[in-house]
Parts: C-alpha cells; structure tokens; sequence
C-alpha cells in the first residue's frame, strides 16, 4: 500500500513532477547514455520521491534530492552494465572461431531474434547453446538458480522456435555465436 498523503501534498507532488521530470530524464541520459534508461531512471527517483514526499518537502530542497537519487540509480546501473560486460568477457572465447561459407542471412535472423528475447532467456540460452555451458556454470555466471535457468532456456528456446520457424535453433544460436562479436559488417 502507499504512503498515505493529503491532497495538498498530492497537488504540490504532481506539480513537482510536472516541472523536474524532463529534467531528471536528462539528468540520467547524461550519467548513462541510454535514452532508453533515462525515463525509466527518472521515473523510478520520482517514484522513491513520492514515498518520502512529506520528508522531502519538509527538508527543503526536494531537487537536489531527486538528483541525488537519479544519480545513485544511474550509478547502479552502471555498476550492473559493468558487471554483465565482465561476465561475458569470462566466457567469450580469446581466439577468433570461424565458420566455413556462413549463413550470413541466418546469423543475422538469429541475432535479431536473440534481441528480442527479454535478457535472462536470451543469457540463458546464449550461454547454454552458444558457449555450451552446463546448467550449474549458467546459473553461477548469471547468478540464478539451476531451476531458473532450465526454466528461462527452455522458455527462450520455445520463444526462439516460434521466431525462427522451427527447426535447428540450437545449432543455429551456434553458428550465430561462432561468427564472433561482430554484427555481420554492420554497425549496431
């Protein structure tokens, strides 16, 4: 349940929002550069503003709170963005693999299916089929559960199929991944 705030308080919040949250936005675009996690960075600090509003308006400058907390957000995922590309780095192979006559077009198909996997099935199944992980190094490289990562491959997997159409999925996450980091000679 929220916090419990008189009208007068709600007025004064929703016009606190109305004037800060572009503002806030911008704030957190510049600390992570993703527009994408700048609204949502935003939206989350003003969020943790309303939970503490009387505190906050009490305090005296609720501005300077609120971009102290879209900076500790921004900071955390950061920290987290940083954390992911290590983990990766653990398990991306250091030499160069190369495929015989790729199926440039397939790779790419994979990869955009990939995408638009939600990112732990899409972790899940690249390391299980890509890196040919067992379930046990999955789950500590993601820092889940064994059951979560039978249950999100197998979910990301179908998902895949779906995309896809059918046939050969794991071999073809493979061969995707065998083509390395690259995008096929296009900037992504």
């Amino acid at each position: 349940m929220g916090p419990v705030v008189d009208d007068a308080a709600s007025v004064e919040f929703h016009a606190f929002f109305e004037r800060h949250y572009a503002e806030l936005a911008r704030l957190a675009y510049l600390l992570t550069g993703e527009a994408d996690a700048a609204d949502d960075l935003a939206a989350d600090a003003l969020l943790a503003l309303w939970h503490r509003w009387d505190r906050v308006r009490a305090a005296g400058h609720p501005v300077a709170y609120a971009r102290g907390v879209v900076a500790n957000l921004a900071r955390t995922r950061v920290r987290a963005a940083v954390r992911e590309r290590r983990r990766i780095a653990l398990f991306w192979p250091h030499r160069e693999e190369r495929t015989e006559n790729p199926d440039v077009a397939g790779v790419v198909d994979v990869r955009e299916a990939l995408r638009r996997l939600p990112f732990r099935k899409r972790a899940c199944v690249v390391l299980r089929h890509a890196f040919d992980l067992s379930e046990k190094d999955t789950a500590l490289a993601l820092g889940v559960s064994v059951g979560t990562v039978k249950s999100q491959t197998s979910k990301g997997m179908a998902e895949l199929q779906r995309l896809l159409g059918g046939q050969g999925v794991p071999q073809r996450v493979h061969a995707a991944a065998a083509r390395g980091g690259g995008s096929g000679g296009r900037n992504r």
